[in-house]
């Protein structure tokens, strides 16, 4: 079942097992993130979050291009200052923290070309594969503009401090093979195989326990996020980690592991 989004600019589908797959679907435009698409993604990815219907999601684009960022061409020169940063500060923080607050793992599959906005997308992802050809670059200083630093967070959390300068400062674009070199991206592909391969890979996430994937995801955003722990944070997380010790789907792992069968996983 196809569902088209922000009018056909965004369409979710469900291409395997417990996957659902966002496709960023503007082609003529190297799918530019607007009003529209980044709404759509802030209030579709928190339903994707109920239940264990759901257990690994797969952000893509059609055509040549994953997003060429920030749609803001069209504004006109009266409006610009007002417009341009309603744009860039309401819609588009919203659609990368449900990103980021998702519960399971999201993956971009960096399809091709993936600039600006585009690349911060792809780095509020959990996992990110790529095809060589693509080029990843943030133009910010060939435009004019102080990136936010909440977006800068997390490109240092990505990639570090001199390498989030490299890209930031210099505005070039960077292969498929630097990125992978820099950990902008996790895995390259060759361009035909990138939807296979971020199938298989959400396949293989999606059939692990979801309780040990958001437990994990949540302990891993909170230690990278904190260079020192709160009290209340260390205890929030000895919690977490006890907390599976009581669960249903500990139990059902260690007992499928031992009769060499697949788990058959409640969330619970």
């Amino acid at each position: 079942m196809t569902t088209e989004l922000a009018g056909g600019k965004l369409v979710l589908d469900r291409p395997a097992e417990a996957v659902a797959r966002l496709t960023l679907n503007n082609p003529k435009k190297h799918n530019p993130l607007d009003h529209e698409v980044l709404d759509a993604l802030a209030a579709t990815l928190p339903g994707l979050a109920a239940g264990i219907e759901t257990r690994s999601v797969v952000i893509t684009g059609s055509g040549r291009a994953f997003s060429a960022g920030y749609d803001i061409g069209a504004i006109t020169d009266d409006s610009f200052e007002r417009d341009a940063e309603a744009l860039v500060a309401h819609p588009f923080d919203a659609a990368m923290d449900a990103v980021s607050a998702h519960p399971y793992p999201v993956l971009a599959a960096v399809n091709g070309h993936c600039l600006g906005g585009g690349l911060e997308l792809a780095v509020r992802c959990d996992l990110r594969i790529c095809a060589e050809h693509a080029k990843l670059g943030m133009p910010a200083a060939k435009l004019g503009l102080i990136y936010s630093h909440t977006g800068l967070e997390r490109f240092i959390g990505v990639i570090g401090v001199a390498h989030t300068k490299e890209l930031f400062l210099s505005g070039r674009n960077v292969d498929a093979r630097r990125a992978a070199a820099i950990g902008l991206v996790n895995e390259t592909f060759p361009d035909g195989e990138i939807e296979a391969a971020s199938l298989e890979l959400a396949s293989e996430i999606a059939a692990n326990a979801p309780l040990s994937m958001t437990g994990n995801k949540r302990a891993i955003e909170t230690l990278a996020r904190s260079r020192r722990l709160t009290a209340e944070q260390e205890s929030e997380l000895v919690d977490l980690r006890r907390s599976c010790f009581a669960s249903e789907d500990f139990r059902e792992g260690i007992a499928a592991f031992a009769e060499k069968r697949q788990p058959r996983w409640r969330g619970r």
